[in-house]
């Protein structure tokens, strides 16, 4: 089955004025694809590269994001000149296999990880995340630093 959990809403977006967020989905996905496909937006449609599909990924064969439950993108941010990777859950939070293997992926390859875990309201789920770090410390305090202040971190 083909993964379609960025146009599900779990990557949130802006589609052609549109919001798309978890419990909101692209007005254009089918749930098994794009009924607009070819004349889909360049961004951010074409150009979001998630982590499953980029040519060379790191990622296991389990890791696809409709499998794993976890939609992985590459290189968004940096900090201190490393690259910084984000993890979104497709659902509430990202399943502990899921996770535990992003966060020794960022161990062993020196690549900081920010994961977030959906907010939900009366048992349904919003706009807003809770967003955490693993990496140096010091990646963590000034991530959590942002956080506190609000920072759009991307």
């Amino acid at each position: 089955m083909p993964c379609t959990a960025c146009c599900d809403g779990w990557v949130m977006m802006n589609i052609n004025g549109v919001e798309v967020y978890p419990s909101h989905p692209c007005p254009h996905s089918t749930g098994t694809g794009c009924n607009a496909y070819e004349t889909r937006p360049v961004d951010p449609c074409v150009n979001f590269k998630c982590g499953w599909i980029i040519s060379g990924s790191p990622l296991p064969d389990w890791m696809k994001p409709n499998n794993a439950r976890v939609i992985v993108i590459f290189n968004k941010l940096t900090w201190n000149g490393f690259p910084v990777d984000i993890a979104v859950p497709v659902g509430r939070r990202i399943p502990p296999r899921a996770l535990n293997w992003l966060q020794k992926f960022a161990a062993s390859s020196s690549r900081p990880l920010i994961y977030a875990e959906q907010i939900l309201d009366d048992g349904r789920f919003t706009k807003q995340q809770q967003l955490a770090g693993y990496g140096p410390p010091l990646f963590q305090q000034e991530l959590a630093k942002a956080i506190s202040e609000g920072k759009k971190l991307w």
